[in-house]
């Protein structure tokens, strides 16, 4: 099994929530968006990030709570651990952020050892000649047929195909597909492998189980063109058909024990669990101790906080997230209940004693000290050179925030990417250090980049050339020559 890397975590739509005891000193500090540790995000400065960005991004909420809760909370965090000498490499801490991640690595491992006890049908020539399971192999010579072709061309491409099946042979047939078909198995004799009937256009499939194997079609008419058709002998598919066989009825197997496993679960969700399922998603980093029931089973409850754990470990994190925000609530209670599903997955693994290896748990802490590393370097803020910056702790923390603060300007210009940090770390920083977003703040600088925008705009339109030639019913000036009239 593969583990789980920490770099393929893209930037996610999480959020960098709030520690309790900051309450009392936003109310006294409404001109404050966000706080990281020693460091302060000021209505001012995140409404010119957000106000001169060159970018011209829209200015609403979401992109707001983006800059200051996603970019610039965990990369002053990341400063200040920097400045104070901390590498992060708290092994406890480490694989508590990830612990959604190893569970993967173990569901993963465990229903590998679940379908390797499952009974597989592996294929046989008998099962073949029965097309058990759905599945055939055959090849075809394609006499493409155009796009809006008129009844003479199609006319013509149809005595082609048909002079052409009246001569095709199991020992010609390859040598006639690379000189006739017009698709990309010419060149492999026309061979189309393995595949449900399903997959391939009505006529054409209704064509094909009509053959036995070994057995060539007249032409047939398809909305590609006209095909001739063979289905492949035994000993032609053979290989490939006990691939393809052994893989399909794995899957079945497996899908019948998770079907097994989703009737015996008895999963009851609660009657909010669509709506606080979407509210755990826009913000999971937040959430990760919430304690809210959202779905019981046998054996035990789901809460809000287990969820967005799961969430921050899927690797398109940011796109599930708005997914959910966005999706009807039967999807949602769908998801919930898949997530329920997983915990007495996960119940039967630990019964099984699958649990984390540990080279996986060593991936893990490289994976993540690297990430921390790479951070450091890109933001500008490694220890070495903090430490060659600033003698004090506070002077070194001082140096990097306006590091940061640089490296923000350079991407609202447009000049750089924003830097992804993985969940795993975000969530190590915000266990060590305080941070908070104020939502009122968040407004009254989207206010502020508002009005700067419009000034932006306003001076722009104003710089622009006034055009030489007169706007209809405009008055000339004095001594203007008049431009002719049309005739």
């Amino acid at each position: 099994m593969k583990r789980t890397s920490l770099l393929v975590l893209a930037l996610s739509a999480t959020t960098l929530a709030a520690c309790q005891g900051l309450g009392e000193a936003f109310s006294a500090h409404t001109d404050v968006v966000a706080t990281a540790a020693s460091q302060q995000l000021t209505v001012t400065r995140l409404g010119d990030l957000l106000g001169k960005a060159k970018m011209q991004i829209p200015l609403n909420r979401d992109v707001a709570l983006l800059v200051a809760r996603d970019l610039w909370v965990p990369y002053q965090l990341l400063g200040v651990a920097a400045a104070r000498g901390d590498s992060l490499k708290d092994s406890k801490a480490i694989e508590g952020a990830a612990t959604a991640m190893l569970e993967n690595a173990i569901l993963g491992r465990f229903m590998e050892s679940v379908a390797a006890k499952l009974p597989v049908d592996t294929g046989s020539e008998a099962s073949y000649l029965a097309a058990k399971g759905g599945l055939y192999s055959a090849r075809h010579i394609l006499f493409l047929l155009p796009q809006n072709a008129p009844p003479a061309v199609k006319d013509s491409i149809h005595r082609l195909a048909q002079s052409v099946a009246k001569k095709v042979t199991d020992a010609n047939f390859a040598e006639l597909a690379k000189k006739y078909s017009g698709d990309n198995t010419k060149d492999k004799g026309g061979d189309l492998g393995v595949f449900p009937l399903g997959m391939m256009v009505k006529p054409f499939g209704d064509a094909l189980a009509k053959l036995k194997p070994g057995e060539i079609s007249p032409a047939v008419e398809t909305q590609f063109g006209f095909h001739i058709i063979q289905r492949n002998s035994w000993d032609h598919a053979k290989t490939d058909y006990l691939a393809q066989s052994t893989g399909r009825s794995r899957q079945v197997a497996e899908s019948t024990y998770i079907a097994q496993v989703q009737s015996s679960s008895n999963v009851k969700l609660k009657s909010d669990a669509a709506a606080t399922m979407k509210e755990v998603a826009k913000d999971p980093i937040s959430n990760r101790s919430n304690k809210k029931v959202l779905a019981t089973y046998n054996g035990g409850e789901l809460t809000a906080g287990r969820i967005a754990l799961v969430l921050l470990a899927s690797p398109q994190s940011g796109r599930l997230v708005q997914q959910i925000q966005s999706a009807p609530d039967s999807l949602v209670k769908q998801y919930v209940t898949q997530m329920s599903q997983r915990e007495v997955l996960l119940k039967r693994a630990d019964s099984a004693k699958v649990v984390v290896t540990p080279e996986e748990l060593a991936g893990l802490h490289r994976d993540f000290l690297q990430a921390v590393v790479q951070s450091w370097e890109a933001l500008g803020v490694d220890p070495k050179s903090l430490a060659d910056s600033g003698k004090t702790p506070a002077d070194r923390e001082k140096i990097a925030a306006a590091r940061v603060e640089k490296f923000l300007d350079r991407v609202m210009a447009g000049e750089i990417q924003p830097l992804p940090i993985p969940s795993p770390v975000q969530i190590v920083l915000m266990d060590k250090f305080s941070a908070k977003v104020n939502a009122t703040g968040i407004d009254r600088a989207l206010e502020r980049a508002a009005t700067l925008r419009v000034a932006a705009d306003s001076a722009r339109a104003r710089a622009q050339p006034k055009s030489e030639v007169p706007l209809p019913g405009a008055q000339q000036p004095s001594g203007a020559v008049p431009l002719p009239k049309k005739p």
